[in-house]
């Protein structure tokens, strides 16, 4: 979920952001390999907010600009963004930051952002917690099945979060099978050293997708694109045993100047996979809020600019004191959003 994370799954891993020396207008050169597609009219701007059901529960509310308490999803839509992004993990604990998410839960909150007029993103993590760049572990009750079992709970799984979506009346917009699985998913038995057995599990994934919600876009979910050579591992391994995706999603937190070359890099990624690029992970110090909005428009501007889809800012919702995260676009004291946010605006 970060550029640089490795923790555990019971604790939520803090995003280690790369700064730049300055933020600022984004320089991308005349020479960069441009994608196959025309530029984009529009850009998708979104929001993962898996957290607020459980903040809103725990007495956590926001300000809008004008310090007047409103519902965060009108207060998201006064900034322009359009999707909200929602995780969901198996058997989840209760704890408040690092549980929850359940489908059931994942479900319920989708109806909710749709009703709000938002398009929505379901992230299956394929863990009962975190599951990241660094870590990749199964759910518990998956543990000890062998490959063809895991097909078998992979597929039944999937299908019935679909179904539970579809019976809500919900048609997910994306849906994204895995998180920063650039070392594969439900490791060892879909680690990317096995790279027939991980396509096969993520190809059983989307399969199960299509087979509920043929129109929904899949996307392949990987970190770190500043490490071109880990994104072209797995997609040359994943490419070349049959997997499925429509849409690459990365993860990237860069700040001032280091977000030019990832920008390249994602244009890369782009062209030579022929699919288009999403960033579905981006945030920044809470208390660096300029910078983060110039780094946002930044990539907002440049990833519109190659045919790329949009961005999504990661729990700009959230408080240190609900998690320890110190990467959000709300001020606590104040609960009213930061400058972070006008990165979204005018763009």
């Amino acid at each position: 979920m970060t550029d640089n994370e490795a923790g555990t799954p019971d604790v939520l891993r803090r995003r280690t952001v790369l700064l730049g020396a300055a933020a600022g207008a984004l320089a991308l050169g005349t020479s960069a390999v441009r994608a196959p597609q025309a530029e984009a009219a529009s850009s998708i701007k979104g929001a993962d907010i898996s957290w607020m059901p459980q903040m809103e529960a725990r007495g956590y509310y926001w300000n809008n600009r004008s310090g007047q308490r409103q519902d965060l999803l009108a207060i998201l839509k006064g900034y322009g963004i359009t999707a909200v992004s929602l995780r969901t993990w198996v058997n989840p604990s209760n704890d408040p930051g690092n549980g929850h998410c359940s489908m059931p839960e994942t479900v319920q909150m989708a109806r909710r952002c749709t009703d709000a007029g938002l398009q929505v993103l379901v992230g299956f993590h394929f863990g009962d917690t975190w599951n990241s760049v660094g870590v990749q572990n199964p759910p518990a009750a998956w543990a000890g099945m062998s490959y063809d079992q895991m097909l078998t709970a992979m597929r039944t799984y999937v299908t019935n979060s679909m179904n539970q979506l579809r019976s809500a009346g919900v048609t997910p917009d994306w849906v994204k099978i895995g998180n920063e699985t650039n070392s594969g998913i439900c490791k060892p038995t879909g680690s990317l050293s096995r790279p027939n057995q991980m396509t096969g599990l993520l190809n059983a994934a989307c399969d199960s997708v299509k087979q509920v919600f043929p129109s929904t876009p899949v996307l392949i979910h990987l970190a770190q694109p500043q490490k071109l050579d880990s994104i072209q591992n797995f997609f040359n391994a994943y490419r070349g045993n049959g997997g499925k995706w429509d849409i690459t999603g990365l993860s990237s937190y860069a700040q001032g100047g280091n977000v030019a070359p990832v920008l390249n890099n994602m244009r890369t990624i782009q062209t030579s996979y022929g699919k288009p690029v999403m960033q579905v992970e981006y945030g920044g110090p809470v208390g660096k809020p300029t910078q983060v909005r110039d780094s946002l428009q930044a990539f907002i501007a440049g990833i519109k600019g190659f045919g790329g889809l949009g961005t999504f800012f990661w729990e700009p919702e959230g408080y240190p004191s609900f998690n320890y995260y110190n990467s959000s676009a709300w001020d606590e004291g104040s609960k009213r959003p930061t400058a972070a946010m006008d990165g979204f605006l005018n763009v």
